[in-house]
């Protein structure tokens, strides 16, 4: 369609016809005056709702929900003063409700692909504990805020991360790996309880600072002894 468009537009255009240069040149002025700073304000409108919920998931993870101030958030996401983050959150709580709405949305997704890349149960828990190990590597922040937060006492009317759709999918693939003789035939809950256990705590010393090395270093070890607790023999 658009090719056609300027396709006509040629055409449409005499061959002979020639422009005034000192009009195109004023054209041109107004446009490099104008435009540009419009484009500008409108891509800072844009950006702005995604620059607070980076600021506000680095100092939640860092300071802590109640440690953070609005006032805090909008310094570091470069925002003159907090009525620059009315338009976009009503106030600090809707921020962290939004961020751990669109942290579960990306792990829900991350696991759905990690699912169909994966027959097995095995290989599908392989691919999330590999996740888990890679995000707590290269981004630290969005870990602590799902393992080192604790998120119910600021979204106390949010549902747990066990309700959530990411823990859902992960109990389905518990139970499908308990029906094709994978996993031990214990209660989905116990499993979950036993192998993620072991991969949030090292997880959690990692993030703390108890492990020095990446992460990555300690994922075999982890992956071994969570896999052996419930596979069955």
């Amino acid at each position: 369609m658009k090719d056609k468009m300027e396709q006509e537009t040629i055409e449409i255009r005499p061959k002979d016809e020639t422009w005034d240069e000192a009009e195109t040149q004023e054209k041109t002025e107004i446009q490099d005056n104008v435009e540009p700073r419009e484009s500008v304000e409108v891509q800072k409108k844009n950006e702005a709702p995604d620059e607070i919920l980076l600021a506000a998931l680095k100092l939640f993870s860092q300071k802590g929900f109640f440690n953070t101030s609005l006032t805090d958030i909008a310094k570091q996401a470069g925002l003159k003063n907090t009525s620059a983050v009315y338009p976009h959150f009503k106030n600090k709580q809707a921020i962290a409700t939004q961020l751990y709405a669109n942290i579960l949305d990306s792990l829900s997704a991350s696991i759905d692909d990690i699912r169909c890349k994966n027959p097995k149960s095995s290989g599908q828990l392989r691919g999330i504990v590999d996740l888990l190990f890679k995000l707590t590597d290269d981004a630290p922040d969005i870990m602590r805020f799902l393992l080192i937060l604790k998120l119910d006492e600021f979204l106390p009317d949010e549902k747990s991360m066990l309700e959530s759709p990411p823990f859902i999918k992960i109990h389905k693939i518990i139970q499908s790996g308990i029906k094709a003789g994978e996993i031990r035939n214990i209660d989905p809950i116990l499993v979950n309880a036993y192998f993620f256990g072991i991969i949030n705590t090292t997880l959690r010393f990692k993030l703390t600072g108890m492990l020095e090395k990446a992460a990555d270093a300690y994922q075999g070890q982890a992956w071994i002894a969570a896999w052996n607790v419930i596979a069955k023999k």
